[in-house]
């Protein structure tokens, strides 16, 4: 594999501070210096940031297809995904199931295990509140169940990386579950109607991430908390934010990631089928999908069906029109949620010995360069 020295750059290091200087891939990995005779392309790079490709592990869609139509033709459906997110700067993908049939799920599981590239599984339903669907399908919710959550997991080869549960629905039984569950999986809680008592027992007991918070939950009221609260005060758990401008007012995402820290914050895109697509009619999860620009909803026109949005232009939305710095926008789009999957010690961060998955993106925020390791070959996609 050819070596680079992209020379010159906007670098953000490890402890996610831009400074200047070079960096050096050989091999597909992040190093110190040369240790081999191969050819060494320069990559001139002085008005360039360079940042850890983006990870995102709760998306459902993109380019026309849906994670949860791989069990009918696997790898084309899978190839589609993973060319669009890669094209996006998102060079590590986990995308979420929806709340179907156990047999659906099962059968996506087994196609699953075979995929290259795949870095895990969000399993997003079906243990949730029919209370607090949004664009779930309440046919199929069930109360948590460790054997069928065991039988997923056995499907996929140990793909569920995140599981999410509603802790109020069954009682003591999912209370049960969550002290076998996490023994085998990460935990979120996630379309829910808990409380804050509930939510707190929740995460006193093992669940440890809330999923696109503020989104499908109660909100913080001054005599009923509710579970945003219990969050923040359960200094390992981390929240999930989706920054498309339409989910989570400017403000409130903004104030997110001051209140609980730039280390417990991840951006995730909860993308459907129609990003990057024309308007018009899509499916999610069995039902049907109006895009209208940037907003996706449900038939009635009032329930959001996931976001149209990538992870990438989710960070250009936080940095632009939040007012998020970028770096702590990148460090939400890719350390953190590497660290929520168990990949941090190979990706989301600029280090010496990790993966050489980078952006090259100009002072704009646009795209300029992506590097891709992808099979063992280093895969450059140009803008520019």
């Amino acid at each position: 594999m050819k070596n680079f020295l992209i020379r010159n750059a906007i670098i953000l290091n490890q402890n996610f501070e831009f400074h200047r200087g070079d960096l050096k891939i050989s091999d597909g990995f992040i190093v110190e210096d040369f240790k081999n005779e191969n050819e060494i392309e320069i990559i001139e790079a002085e008005n360039f940031y360079v940042v850890p490709g983006l990870v995102d592990i709760h998306f459902h869609g993109c380019a026309g297809r849906d994670f949860c139509d791989i069990s009918e033709n696997p790898d084309e459906v899978f190839k589609t995904i993973l060319d669009y997110e890669n094209s996006v700067g998102v060079t590590t993908i986990c995308p979420a199931t929806m709340t179907l049939p156990e047999e659906k799920l099962i059968s996506i599981m087994k196609a699953a295990r075979n995929l290259k590239n795949l870095a895990g599984i969000y399993l997003e339903g079906p243990f949730i509140s029919k209370n607090k669907v949004g664009a779930q399908n309440p046919a199929y919710v069930a109360e948590p169940d460790i054997n069928i959550l065991k039988r997923f997991q056995n499907a996929s080869g140990n793909l569920i990386k995140i599981a999410a549960i509603a802790p109020e629905v069954g009682g003591q039984n999912a209370f049960d579950f969550i002290e076998e569950a996490k023994k085998i999986t990460r935990l979120t809680l996630a379309h829910t109607t808990c409380d804050y008592e509930t939510a707190t027992r929740a995460f006193k007991n093992g669940v440890s991430q809330v999923t696109h918070v503020f989104n499908a939950m109660p909100g913080i009221n001054h005599r009923a908390p509710g579970p945003i609260i219990a969050a923040l005060e359960n200094p390992d758990v981390i929240v999930e934010l989706i920054c498309d401008g339409f989910h989570v007012h400017e403000s409130i995402a903004r104030n997110t990631v001051k209140i609980f820290g730039s280390d417990r914050v991840i951006f995730i895109s909860d993308s459907m089928e129609a990003t990057g697509m024309k308007d018009g009619e899509y499916e999610l999860g069995g039902q049907k999908v109006i895009k209208r620009g940037n907003l996706a909803t449900l038939e009635d026109c009032k329930t959001i069906a996931g976001s149209v949005t990538n992870l990438f232009d989710c960070v250009r939305v936080a940095v632009k029109k939040m007012n998020i710095p970028l770096e702590i926008a990148i460090k939400c789009a890719s350390l953190n949620p590497a660290r929520a999957i168990g990949l941090e010690k190979s990706v989301g961060s600029i280090e010496i010995g990790k993966t050489a998955n980078l952006l090259l993106l100009d002072k704009n925020l646009n795209l300029a360069r992506v590097f891709l390791i992808r099979n063992s070959e280093c895969v450059m996609r140009n803008y520019f």
